[in-house]
């Protein structure tokens, strides 16, 4: 049984935004998703780093979980900022359990244990100047607050991975209150997707500050999932 990571898979099956329209590497990426899970076996875990469908609803987005489900390994989904099916965990769960979906759960104020590792996270925030300090402040009070919801779900005896939509770190922006979470609780290794094209070159990648960070945006994995232990 092993672990991986992917984010932003940008499904579209059931809606009109096929990621195919930006060539280069997205180019029949629905079958070089399915290629890259083909790897992974039915016992395997694999986390969804959020931009998981393009559907506006759940039931826009039914035909991708069930391309999801029909994928070898379980799926541990966060939410990513163009999620916007995204409801509640309680109203998630209920649309999976009525649609046959049993191979997905999700990621939000709790946390999982894989082979004594707690699998944590938050869709985290991403610091845009163009929106008002306020703004910036309330989104990142939240996401913070519910990071840390996550982590203290988990057994301190754990060790703990985070994941994350947005990445804690990228250029030289800093989520300062994100990182100061993860070290009270001495995570140290983090996985986050978000960043396309060319904004691959500014992606920290490797240990900083006595953290690991890894990008596992499906265009920069190659659309398989990456393996973690």
């Amino acid at each position: 049984m092993s672990l991986y990571a992917i984010g932003d898979l940008h499904l579209s099956l059931g809606s009109d935004k096929p990621m195919d329209v930006f060539g280069g590497g997205w180019s029949n990426y629905i079958e070089k998703i399915k290629a890259g899970f083909s790897h992974l076996e039915s016992e395997d875990v694999c986390v969804l780093c959020g931009d998981t469908s393009w559907g506006m609803s759940l039931e826009e987005s039914l035909e991708d979980f069930c391309f999801l489900n029909q994928l070898p390994g379980r799926k541990i989904i966060l939410k990513g900022n163009h999620d916007y099916w995204w409801g509640t965990a309680t109203k998630l769960r209920s649309f999976f359990e009525q649609n046959g979906i049993d191979n997905i759960d999700i990621l939000h104020n709790n946390s999982f244990v894989y082979e004594g590792t707690a699998i944590c996270g938050t869709r985290g925030w991403l610091i845009d100047s163009e929106s008002d300090a306020e703004q910036n402040s309330k989104i990142m009070a939240r996401e913070v607050s519910r990071l840390r919801m996550s982590l203290e779900s988990a057994d301190d005896a754990l060790d703990k991975f985070c994941f994350f939509h947005y990445p804690p770190r990228f250029k030289n922006m800093v989520c300062q209150d994100i990182i100061d979470v993860m070290n009270e609780h001495c995570v140290k290794n983090c996985w986050y997707g978000h960043i396309h094209g060319s904004g691959h070159r500014f992606a920290v990648q490797g240990e900083a500050e006595g953290i690991f960070y890894e990008m596992v945006s499906a265009d920069f994995a190659g659309f398989a999932p990456k393996k973690i232990i």
